[in-house]
């Protein structure tokens, strides 16, 4: 599948330039002054639990909501005074899929392209390329309430990339699917990855962030606290590996809390069992404390976000 030549941008200009974002309602900044840019054909993520901006930065970029203050370009347009233009060339999927339920699988897609400029012949022959792309060539003739909570997302994506359009945007694609149809998605994102096609995405799913992108942004409250390639961000935030740390008595944990105090280890108290996290790979030494049993695994990005907020990245 190819995206849309975009003769506008040098070969190292960035897709997407975001910088020092604001967005606010009231007196609540829901954006808080972030600063970020997308290569040509990556996979960028913002990560972080509901709340965190991830959305409102989203609907900021696809020119859906105004800016506060700061500025966004995609391409070389800047998104406030060419926001018509710049939705021309992006393929925006929200959390909300907004299909016609009255019309069949492929009248939606037909008659998304056709409002998109795209003649009737071309969009029909579009709306079936991506059908069978994604997997749902075999409903279309089937209506949109008929299909599960996964052909509906993957229906939603297609949408997005009946234009061939050279950006997509994905406000977290999987949410609510099951595992497999999960999988499903990834495996396609991961096509259109290598068909050159830069992707913005939002996840609260750290798996998925992983697995996805080249580079991501943690953000909560509005702000981003770090940024960089999955692996390093692991690396620098959490370590290779960590320690899941169980303490038999109050005093044990004390000691354990003194002792790491004197080091760059951290102790995070998250429930019935600590974990401590180190910097630039080193592995914590929580031996020779009586009262303590430590087991190790590897860092991941749960880690980095508990590394960098003191609690767990969830839903809600």
């Amino acid at each position: 599948m190819n995206s849309k030549p975009d003769n506008n941008d040098s070969a190292d200009r960035p897709m997407i330039r975001v910088q020092n974002l604001y967005k606010q309602f009231g007196e609540i900044n829901a954006v808080n002054g972030i600063s970020f840019q997308v290569n040509k054909g990556e996979t960028y993520g913002l990560l972080g639990p509901n709340g965190a901006g991830k959305t409102t930065t989203m609907r900021m970029l696809s020119a859906l909501s105004p800016l506060t203050s700061g500025s966004i370009e995609v391409g070389d347009m800047n998104v406030s005074e060419r926001g018509r233009e710049v939705r021309e060339i992006l393929g925006v999927v929200t959390q909300h899929d907004g299909h016609d339920s009255g019309l069949t699988v492929l009248q939606n897609l037909t008659l998304h392209g056709y409002l998109e400029g795209l003649s009737r012949k071309k969009s029909k022959e579009r709306a079936i390329e991506v059908l069978t792309f994604f997997g749902l060539e075999d409903r279309q003739s089937s209506n949109v309430y008929e299909l599960s909570g996964g052909m509906k997302r993957r229906l939603a994506i297609s949408r997005a990339l009946l234009t061939q359009p050279p950006v997509v945007v994905l406000d977290e694609p999987t949410t609510g699917l099951d595992p497999q149809s999960r999988n499903r998605v990834w495996e396609q994102l991961a096509v259109m990855k290598r068909a050159g096609v830069t992707v913005l995405m939002s996840t609260h799913y750290m798996e998925e962030a992983a697995t996805l992108c080249d580079r991501l942004s943690i953000m909560d409250h509005g702000k981003i606290l770090a940024e960089g390639a999955p692996d390093d961000l692991v690396e620098e935030h959490a370590g290779q590996e960590v320690a899941q740390v169980r303490t038999s008595s109050d005093s044990a944990l004390s000691e354990l809390r003194d002792r790491l105090a004197e080091t760059s280890f951290r102790l995070i108290e998250v429930g019935a069992i600590a974990t401590v996290t180190s910097q630039n790979g080193k592995r914590p030494d929580v031996s020779g404390i009586a009262g303590v049993r430590a087991t190790f695994r590897p860092g991941n990005l749960e880690d980095v976000f508990i590394s960098l907020t003191g609690r767990e990245l969830r839903d809600e």
